[in-house]
């Protein structure tokens, strides 16, 4: 029914964030790993979950549509309800939780708050075969890419052109990145600098 909220954040509690959008406050339950990102006054993007019960109607967000669609793959095994869903997102990325699933990592998944032993086995069981090991790694590879160009972001211009001619040399851009950013002891715009100390890191 509610399919993203786009507004701007204007309150937070310990587990959820209030969006203001359309005159309306929207009070949506996220993992903490996804409200350490979010920050006062800022115009946020949350795809959301509209979970409704007898006793109660609830928006659930997250910042990634990835995310989101885990999450509803979760709330698809029986007994895993949206706060075991979010419990469990919440411990491990949409990507790790899609590796422990393909390779029946009982103990990875265990570690979820609310997700036992048991559960885990039945999550395993439930989702194995709707997912694809080839999809999997896909997916993280992106993610990875994803990551780099927004760290590419944050650095200088002759760092940015060593990162990018490490990865015309064929390394990732998620490797480059980390390679330029372990040097610390040449100048930032001293590109063939930079580019001799960040081989030297792999």
């Amino acid at each position: 029914m509610i399919a993203f909220v786009r507004g701007t954040a204007v309150d937070m509690t310990e587990n959820s964030v209030i969006v203001e959008a359309g005159g309306i406050g929207y009070e949506i339950y996220m993992t903490g790993t996804d409200l350490s990102q979010i920050h006062m006054g800022e115009e946020v993007k949350i795809h959301t979950y509209f979970n409704v019960r007898e006793d109660a109607m609830q928006l659930y967000g997250f910042r990634s549509k990835d995310d989101l669609q885990m999450f509803r793959l979760l709330l698809g095994v029986n007994g895993v309800g949206p706060k075991a869903a979010v419990g469990v997102l919440a411990g491990i990325t949409a990507d790790e939780l899609r590796f422990a699933i393909l390779s029946d990592d009982v103990k990875t998944l265990s570690k979820a708050p609310g997700i036992g032993k048991k559960t885990a086995q039945k999550l395993i069981l439930e989702l194995k075969d709707k997912m694809k090991l080839e999809d999997a790694f896909e997916l993280k590879l992106a993610h990875e890419q994803e990551k780099a160009v927004a760290g590419l972001g944050e650095i200088s211009d002759g760092r940015q052109e060593a990162v990018e001619a490490l990865v015309a040399l064929g390394y990732s851009s998620t490797d480059a990145l980390r390679a330029v950013r372990k040097v610390t002891d040449v100048a930032p715009d001293d590109v063939e600098g930079l580019l001799k100390a960040a081989l030297k890191n792999f």
